[in-house]
């Protein structure tokens, strides 16, 4: 759903989504494409300008990114209806599926793809590895908006995406990069990590504006309503979603923008099982979610959910870890470089099949 125009209740179904987009929202992927040149060309060309952005970190994360995070999610979490959560909660289906595909299949995806295209560069296999390790609890949300996909199941999954990444990142590391290789007869790898500080990532990524966002609805309605809050104060909030996600883009290509240019066939290795793994996960949750029953827009909430990756946390752990110039760190900058724009396409592949799926139903 649009950033910048809708509101929170979902577009009628004989009505073209792409033709309620904004301009901005329209050609998002143009803007995109942009920000992340700006970047690297900012990064570029001003010295000195990485170590004053990454001079205050907030979670492990650069305080300019963090701040571009905030502003990204906090409309469209203002938008939930958090008194529809309930019924997310009780669709067992939903939650169990996304459970298996975020904690079960993605990081056991990403291994095997790790080994198969990187067994040859082991600080490249680790960083990817530590990537599919974290699952999303940022972008996600404005990817599964600007798809359609349910609002309230969102946020109840990234909620337990966020529990399940306090409690299981440190196992899951253990287990992909020591236990399993081991029993396998591979490389070992170890990491070192402290589980507070992941706490402290989920706690600012999202519980910030998780709660910002249900303050504003909470207040808001009681006190105009939920016809004003929903067509007069969300449409004027909406735009900051989009302008916190380009500004996050410019802040951290800038940060990353050497390191990415000054090795281009590094980058191409790291990006192929990476493209590999967005296809998959996306495709097979989708499939998956149609299988099992589930509506379009739970469908569409499950394959984003399962798709997407905790960039921040990778990169804050790789970088923490190994260093800042170590390949493990290198892995984790490309994944938004080959994320980014694939989810982008992956929202208007959504489009296509809403509309398909609409008229389906309707015949």
């Amino acid at each position: 759903m649009s950033t910048s125009t809708t509101n929170a209740s979902a577009p009628p179904a004989e009505t073209p989504v792409l033709r309620r987009l904004s301009f901005l929202d329209r050609f998002l992927p143009v803007w995109i494409g942009v920000a992340m040149l700006a970047g690297l060309l900012l990064g570029r060309v001003v010295p000195g300008l990485q170590g004053v952005l990454d001079a205050v970190k907030i979670g492990g994360v650069s305080l300019p990114i963090a701040l571009g995070l905030l502003l990204m999610m906090y409309p469209v979490l203002a938008k939930v209806r958090y008194d529809e959560l309930g019924t997310v909660t009780r669709d067992r289906r939903t939650m169990a599926l996304s459970l298996v595909l975020n904690w079960v299949l993605g990081p056991a995806l990403m291994f095997a793809l790790a080994w198969i295209f990187l067994a040859d560069l082991p600080e490249y296999r680790t960083g990817l590895i530590i990537v599919g390790l974290a699952r999303c609890i940022a972008m996600v949300i404005i990817w599964n908006d600007l798809a359609c996909g349910d609002r309230e199941a969102a946020a109840v999954l990234v909620a337990l995406n966020s529990v399940f990444q306090v409690v299981m990142f440190g196992v899951l590391g253990w287990f992909y990069l020591d236990l399993l290789p081991g029993w396998l007869g591979l490389d070992t790898a170890s990491i070192d990590f402290s589980p507070r500080e992941i706490a402290l990532s989920v706690v600012v990524f999202l519980g910030v504006p998780l709660a910002a966002g249900y303050l504003s609805r909470k207040l808001g309605e009681r006190a105009r309503g939920r016809e004003w809050y929903e067509s007069r104060f969300l449409p004027k909030i909406g735009p900051v979603a989009l302008y916190g996600l380009l500004f996050t883009i410019v802040v951290l290509f800038a940060l990353q923008g050497e390191t990415i240019t000054s090795k281009p066939l590094d980058v191409v290795r790291i990006a192929l099982p990476l493209l590999v793994y967005f296809a998959v996960m996306w495709a097979g949750s989708y499939a998956l979610g149609k299988a099992a029953g589930l509506s379009y827009e739970r469908t569409t909430t499950l394959a984003f959910t399962a798709a997407g990756n905790n960039f921040e946390l990778a990169i804050a752990v790789a970088i923490g870890v190994f260093g800042v110039t170590s390949g493990q760190a290198l892995a984790g900058v490309v994944g938004p470089l080959i994320e980014v724009p694939v989810l982008v396409g992956l929202v208007y592949v959504s489009l296509w099949l809403r509309r398909r799926w609409t008229a389906r139903v309707e015949s």
